[in-house]
C-alpha cells in the first residue's frame, strides 16, 4: 500500500482575513453566483440575477400593479376598461396621434439644443473664468418658469420660438448641472495619465474630458429627456398655439375627464419610454466599454 503523496500539492487558495472556505461566504463572486437558482435570493442584498429572472421580476410586480389598479378603492379613479376606450376615442376623434407628433417634434428639438448648450458649458469648466458663469446658470434650476415667460415673450415673440426657448431653459439648467458634475469628479489620476503621454493640456481636455465623459454624456441626456417630457405640458398650457398633447391633456383636466387624462398620460409614457431606450441603444453602440466593469449589467 502506497501512501506516499504527491510531492507539488495544489496549495488551497484562501482569501486574507477569513479562515478556509469561510472566505467564500462572503463577497466572493462565485458564492453569489450559486444563488440565482436560489428562489429567495431575489430578497438578498447584492445578488445578480439572470435576464429572465428579471423579466419574470417586471411581470409579476406589473400584474400586480394592474391587480390593485382593477380592485382600488378609489371609485374616481377610472378602471382600466374606461382607459383603453378613452385612448380609442382621443386617438380616432381628437387627434391624439397628430398632437403627439407635434409634441415630439418640439421636445427633440428643445432636447438638441439643451444638449448642445449645456455640453458646450459643461466642457468650458476646464477653464476657470467660465466656472463661475456655469455655476450661476446652474443655479437657474431653483427659480420658477412662469416668471421668465414674460421675459422670453418680450425678447422672442409668441409660438414656437416662446415655446422652444422656455423649454429649453427648463431642461439646460438640469443637463448643464449633471454633466458640469461628471466633469468636476474625474479623477485626478485621468489627468496625470494623459500627461505622461506627453499630451499637450488641450489634448488632455479632448481625450479626457470629452471623449471620456462621453458614456455618462448619454446617460445625462437620457435623464434630461426625461424632464423634457414632464415639463411639455407646462409648456405646451403656456403657449397654445401650436396645440400638442399638453394642451389636450389641460383640456381634459379642466373638465375633470381622468380616463382621457390616463390615457394621454399613458401614452406619453410608452413614448418617453421608448425614447428612453433608443438613447440607451446610441448609449451601447457608441461607448461598448461603457458597462464592462459593472456589476449588475
Amino acid at each position: 500500500m502506497d501512501d506516499s503523496k504527491p510531492e507539488h500539492a495544489a496549495p488551497r487558495r484562501v482569501l486574507a482575513g477569513a479562515h478556509g472556505s469561510d472566505a467564500f461566504k462572503f463577497g466572493d463572486l462565485t458564492e453569489r453566483k450559486k444563488h440565482h437558482r436560489d428562489p429567495f435570493a431575489i430578497f438578498l442584498p447584492n445578488r445578480v440575477v439572470s435576464r429572465a429572472t428579471m423579466r419574470t421580476i417586471v411581470v409579476v410586480e406589473v400584474a400586480f400593479a394592474l391587480l390593485i389598479w382593477f380592485n382600488s378603492p378609489f371609485k374616481v379613479l377610472p378602471q382600466p376598461g374606461e382607459v383603453i376606450r378613452a385612448l380609442g376615442n382621443l386617438w380616432t376623434k381628437e387627434g391624439l396621434g397628430e398632437e403627439l407628433i407635434t409634441s415630439f417634434m418640439m421636445n427633440v428639438e428643445a432636447l438638441s439644443w439643451s444638449a448642445a448648450i449645456s455640453l458646450v458649458l459643461a466642457y468650458m469648466t476646464v477653464l476657470p473664468v467660465c466656472r463661475p458663469i456655469v455655476v450661476a446658470l446652474s443655479k437657474g434650476r431653483f427659480l420658477s418658469m412662469i416668471g421668465f415667460s414674460t421675459v422670453f415673450t418680450i425678447m422672442l415673440g409668441g409660438g414656437h420660438q416662446l415655446k422652444t426657448a422656455l423649454l429649453v431653459y427648463g431642461i439646460t439648467v438640469f443637463f448643464v448641472t449633471s454633466m458640469a458634475s461628471v466633469i468636476a469628479g474625474i479623477p485626478k489620476a485621468e489627468f496625470d495619465h494623459a500627461r505622461t503621454l506627453r499630451m499637450s493640456e488641450w489634448r488632455v481636455v479632448w481625450e479626457v474630458v470629452v471623449l471620456g465623459t462621453a458614456d455618462k454624456a448619454f446617460e445625462v441626456l437620457r435623464q434630461n429627456a426625461a424632464m423634457g417630457w414632464m415639463m411639455l405640458a407646462m409648456v405646451e398650457g403656456i403657449v397654445k398655439s401650436e396645440g400638442g398633447v399638453g394642451v389636450m391633456l389641460i383640456a381634459q383636466d379642466k373638465y375633470f375627464h381622468l380616463a382621457e387624462v390616463f390615457a394621454i398620460q399613458i401614452v406619453i409614457l410608452v413614448v418617453g419610454l421608448s425614447q428612453d431606450a433608443f438613447i440607451g441603444l446610441i448609449r451601447h453602440a457608441v461607448c461598448p466599454y461603457a458597462d464592462l466593469t459593472l456589476e449588475r449589467k
